[in-house]
């Protein structure tokens, strides 16, 4: 059975029902609840369901429990579709500019369609793929929002937009090889989605892997990352806001950091402190945005690590205090770590080939106390700098 007919099997009262049944079907179980099941209803069915209840457990993380055990997924659309709360920062973003409608290309599964109907736009989503688009339709109806969305299985490169306000665009960036970098391969290519842009009336956002070449950003549009959790989600580029702007996002909250255009932070000797940006403020190039708000500089003019002699709290990055630093020795940390009883190792790195979880079995950490140690570069020599989240 496709992923099609299994969708539109489950559509039935027979298969609603059985969605029901095996709601909290722990994965262990399958095998005996699918034999069990097996004897009142077809196999395929059974299949279907289960596989749906597993999509649904993997898609709470991203949609919550609440919406994830209504709505109906794909393999990729699980995969692919957009956070709950990025859609909904995103949705806010277009009605605070006056969207009241949306062209959502490449709707996938049909998240940020729910999200842009929440948010009280109307919305016409859009994607090729027959089941991927009747998992939108499913999902509009599920959530109660399918008076506000409207589903169509057609060419994105072939609908007319005239008539909506904005056009939201979130083109395929997987192939059969994996993950796509090159923004010309996207499907449909990132040009395509320009052009698209440029011509909504009100508002465009395009949304692009986070690691996207700066240099492929178009003048004429504003390019903002988002990050939800620490976690560094996505890259936005925004038609009809601020040309030219750059814009780091953090989730919760929202906050917001806008570049300024300052010139790269001079590196200096360590500091008291250590400040991890976040990741949405490295992709986007505003570690000197920090640098600034703390008073610090950079450990390596390669690295985003900033150090500073004083505690001063941002939302931007997360603040250690160093207690040691030692050239890259793996002896003599683990000489230190014995001494200071430190069970509980954080290894974080930028610049350095060490893998983590390596150093920590080499070191061996026991005891009752917590320490985190950076493997980085100073000056361009490997370093190791040990401390704690600063309090």
């Amino acid at each position: 059975m496709n992923d099609l007919d299994a969708l539109l099997a489950l559509l039935t009262p027979e298969g609603r029902a059985l969605l029901d049944e095996v709601r909290d079907t722990d994965p262990a179980r399958e095998l005996a609840v699918a034999t069990r099941l097996r004897r009142e209803h077809p196999a395929a069915l059974v299949s279907a369901a289960l596989g749906q209840a597993r999509l649904r457990q993997r898609a709470a993380a991203k949609f919550g429990a609440g919406d994830a055990g209504r709505m109906f997924f794909t393999p990729n659309g699980v995969e692919q579709s957009t956070r709950a709360s990025v859609a909904a920062y995103r949705a806010s973003r277009l009605a605070d500019l006056g969207v009241t409608s949306v062209a959502d290309l490449c709707c996938g599964i049909g998240g940020d369609a729910v999200a842009l109907a929440r948010a009280g736009i109307r919305v016409l989503a859009v994607d090729r793929d027959p089941a991927t688009a009747a998992a939108a339709r499913a999902n509009a109806e599920a959530l109660g929002l399918d008076e506000l969305i409207e589903v169509r299985e057609a060419d994105v490169t072939e609908v007319d937009t005239n008539g909506y306000d904005a056009v939201f665009v979130d083109p395929a960036r997987r192939g059969g090889r994996g993950r796509i970098f090159d923004p010309e391969a996207y499907s449909p290519p990132l040009s395509w989605a320009v052009q698209a842009a440029r011509t909504a009336p009100r508002a465009a956002a395009l949304k692009v892997a986070p690691g996207i070449p700066h240099e492929a950003v178009p003048a004429d549009a504003e390019a903002e990352w988002i990050s939800d959790g620490g976690d560094v989600k996505e890259a936005v580029l925004w038609f009809g806001t601020a040309p030219g702007a750059v814009r780091a996002t953090l989730l919760p909250g929202p906050r917001t950091l806008l570049g300024t255009g300052l010139p790269d932070p001079e590196v200096r000797t360590p500091g008291r402190y250590l400040y991890e940006p976040d990741g949405a403020v490295v992709r986007s190039h505003l570690v000197a945005e920090v640098a600034a708000r703390v008073g610090g500089g950079l450990l390596d003019a390669t690295i985003a690590y900033v150090t500073a002699d004083e505690l001063l709290p941002t939302p931007y990055a997360t603040a250690y205090e160093i207690t040691d630093r030692m050239p890259f020795n793996v002896k003599r940390l683990k000489a230190l770590l014995r001494e200071r009883g430190v069970g509980t190792l954080t290894v974080k790195k930028r610049g350095s080939a060490v893998e983590p979880e390596e150093l920590r079995k080499k070191v061996r950490p026991q005891g009752p106390n917590a320490a985190t140690v950076f493997l980085t570069r100073v000056a361009g020599a490997p370093t190791m700098l040990i401390g704690h989240p600063a309090r």
